[in-house]
């Protein structure tokens, strides 16, 4: 089961969104909180995460909190849809990594459509990524074909590669930039040093991204808005958009 969550000061609103949120007949706990700190006190994990941007002056706003999210090293982060009256905070939206935006008053057609597109990603997120391509390597003579889903990032080091597996570590010599061409758009190049699998980025700033095994890497200023369109465009793909 689902566990929601909607964190907004004004009663009204918490009250509006979980009648929408139980009116999509999808089993799950839905959960309020009137402050950003409140959020933060209660350490049980969201799946989904309705934010309302402009909270109570007296703490952190909503891109705050967002960010502190972000920040944690939680191995599962929530999918993050705001909430907000203002269309200007859009783009500091995907800088959090959130998933959609939506405006108040809140559309009920709208909100059914972005609440199931959110849904499809956690539950996609749940199952292990299923790739038929593979990655064959040399290395001291030897080959070794790497399924693609076992990739979390490979980092060019002193003339050699290192791909970061999820059993382990494998070197060999070769070129990143060599392999940024044959891997095509699942993976970006975010930094001279590192090529991520884009199926395993859980979120990210503009001077980071989090794995889903809880790693950070650098994103290079140079790179940060392609590796951003990047990103949703994968995201968009996976979802069916």
């Amino acid at each position: 089961m689902m566990r929601i969550a909607i964190c907004d000061d004004e009663a009204p609103t918490r009250t509006y969104l979980a009648s929408l949120i139980r009116a999509q007949d999808r089993p799950c706990e839905v959960v309020e909180y009137a402050s950003a700190g409140d959020c933060l006190a209660d350490h049980r994990g969201i799946d989904l995460l309705f934010l309302d941007i402009e909270l109570n002056a007296a703490g952190p706003d909503g891109m705050a909190l967002a960010r502190q999210i972000r920040e944690q090293s939680a191995v599962t982060q929530p999918v993050i849809i705001f909430v907000t009256g203002y269309e200007r905070y859009v783009f500091d939206a995907f800088d959090v990594g959130a998933f959609q935006y939506l405006l108040k008053p809140v559309n009920e057609e709208k909100f059914a459509q972005v609440f199931a597109r959110a849904v499809e990603q956690i539950e996609a997120g749940r199952v292990q990524p299923q790739l038929s391509h593979a990655l064959t390597l040399q290395s001291a003579g030897t080959s070794r074909t790497v399924p693609l889903d076992c990739i979390y990032y490979i980092e060019s080091s002193n003339h050699k590669v290192v791909l970061h597996l999820k059993d382990g570590e494998f070197s060999c010599y070769a070129k990143i930039r060599d392999l940024e061409a044959e891997l095509g758009d699942q993976f970006f190049r975010v930094h001279k040093g590192y090529l991520v699998n884009l199926a395993y980025v859980e979120g990210y700033s503009k001077t980071e991204l989090t794995l889903t095994n809880g790693e950070k890497l650098l994103i290079s200023k140079y790179k940060y808005q392609d590796f951003v369109k990047a990103y949703l465009r994968f995201v968009k793909r996976g979802a069916g958009l």
